[in-house]
């Protein structure tokens, strides 16, 4: 196991949980989509309600721009992207420069969906990039460590999301058993504790989803 500063892993750790959230959220952001052009346009408020932001948008159409496109929003999907990159960079030698490009391109893909008058399929040009960085963080990067600690990231951020969501207990379990996986195959610190209670209430009949996202949260 590569001996990683401090800093650094907390960048990887960061790069996993944005490059997730910008993936799992572009999902739902389809879904919901299809009920803003079909004229609802308050379905921008379940939205913002299912995954916990602000709804500060005063229409579906400020929604879709802001929520998308606008840096200034530090909710938004480009903002989360960016911040992806922005570690991504700084994390050239861990991650080499492929991976690197990959998170650049989900950026250009963004940059072209804005204003496009095909946004879903222009979106899912991003998807595909954050897909390749995970493919290619796994085939490429020849730390364990590293690898882990980027998909442990991305695990914590999918099952914070899914707690949130009120996904099925099956979904929860699975994610649960890959987070387990890679944490216990990383330098991080994280609490044990807070692993076990996770373990236990994912197998609750009547699943505690506010005490997951808490026991998650505080988990590293």
């Amino acid at each position: 196991m590569g001996i990683i500063s401090l800093i650094n892993a907390d960048k990887l750790y960061w790069l996993g949980r944005y490059t997730e959230r910008v993936y799992t959220t572009l999902r739902l952001f389809a879904q919901s989509f299809d009920k803003l052009i079909d004229a609802n346009q308050l379905a921008y408020n379940d939205f913002c309600a299912a995954v916990e932001i602000p709804a500060i948008y005063t229409s579906g159409d400020d929604f879709v721009e802001r929520y998308l496109f606008d840096v200034n929003d530090p909710n938004s999907v480009l903002s989360n992207l960016t911040r992806a990159f922005d570690n991504a960079v700084t994390l050239r030698e861990e991650i080499g420069s492929e991976c690197v490009s990959y998170i650049q391109l989900a950026i250009y893909a963004m940059n072209k969906a804005h204003g496009s008058q095909s946004p879903l399929v222009a979106l899912q040009h991003v998807i595909d990039h954050i897909l390749s960085f995970w493919g290619l963080a796994d085939d490429l990067i020849p730390d364990e460590n590293v690898r882990c600690i980027i998909k442990t990231g991305k695990r914590v951020e999918r099952l914070d999301l899914y707690a949130r969501l009120h996904q099925p207990r099956e979904e929860l379990q699975r994610e649960l058993f890959r987070l387990t996986d890679r944490i216990t195959r990383t330098s991080l610190s994280y609490n044990v504790e807070h692993l076990s209670l996770l373990k236990i209430l994912v197998n609750l009949n009547d699943i505690p989803y506010n005490d997951i996202v808490e026991q998650v949260e505080g988990l590293i």
